[in-house]
This record gives C-alpha cells, structure tokens and sequence, in this order.
C-alpha cells in the first residue's frame, strides 16, 4: 500500500471518527436538556414519589420516598452535565435508562403509548435515544476520548 493510500485512509478515518462523533454530540446534548429540565423541575417542586411510592419496582419501592426523590433529582442533574461533557458517558447512559424504566414502570405504563395521556411515548423515545450513547460512547468530541488517547494503556477507559 503506498503511503498516499494510507494517508487518504487515516485522514478518511478521521473524518468519518470526527463526523460521529458530531452526531453523538447532539444526541448527547438534547438528551442532557430534556433530563436536566426533569432535574430542574423536581428540585423546584414539592415532593410526589410518596403517592406513587407502591407502583415503583423493587428495590425502589422499599427505600423511602424522600431518598428516591433525592436519587432521581440528582441524577437528572448530574448525569446529563456528564453527558454533554462526554464523561463516563456509559455510566450516565446507565443511569438515565434505569431512571427512565422506573419512570416508565410507576408512572406511564398503565397510561398507553400516547403523550397526551401521560403515556410511555416519551419514555421510549429517551430509552431509543440513550442506546446509541451506551453502545457506541461519547464519540471523538468528548473527555472520554481525551481521557483514551492520553492513556491508551488503561484498558478499563475503553468502556468509559
């Protein structure tokens, strides 16, 4: 292979690495916006998970309801600032699908698949979006990818 084909390979590879990465950016940004108002809106608001605390699935309905207040509000405000920072992107991902199943299982369930009923439709919609974050990462516009081209030894990065 000359070295003109493996400089056009490299460079096309970048710019494919770079154009992904783009699109996981938006995804990861829209995402970060859409829980963060959900975050900002529990820390404003009064309490509800009492009322609703029986319809939650184990073990969230056995732990008090001011705890999983606390739990969720933080995380709809912590894991989508890592998310738009592209760190520990896959942990956030994690995080924000089992928040999102919960809110799925105790809320929207018994309300269909329609938005105006209060149904899953968005909780799906946010669990569809979350699976290419989780599976493919930040992208190459991310500290994660930082993280993994200045420590290209550490394998455990590689899951970040």
């Amino acid at each position: 292979m000359s070295s003109c084909s493996i400089q056009y390979s490299s460079q096309c590879c970048v710019k494919k690495a770079m154009m992904t990465g783009f699109g996981l950016l938006v995804l990861r940004l829209f995402l970060a916006y859409e829980f963060i108002e959900a975050g900002l809106e529990k820390l404003n608001g009064e309490n509800w998970f009492a009322s609703i605390q029986e319809s939650f699935p184990f073990p969230f309905n056995v732990l008090p309801a001011d705890l999983n207040w606390v739990v969720a509000t933080g995380a709809e405000i912590i894991l989508p600032i890592l998310l738009v920072l592209g760190l520990f992107t896959r942990f956030s991902a994690i995080g924000l699908m089992i928040l999102t199943a919960v809110a799925w299982y105790a809320v929207h369930a018994g309300n269909g698949y329609n938005v105006c009923d209060n149904g899953y439709k968005m909780a799906l919609i946010y669990l569809v979006m979350l699976v290419p974050v989780l599976m493919q990462g930040a992208g190459a516009l991310s500290l994660d990818f930082l993280l993994q081209k200045k420590h290209p030894t550490k394998t455990w990065l590689k899951f970040l």
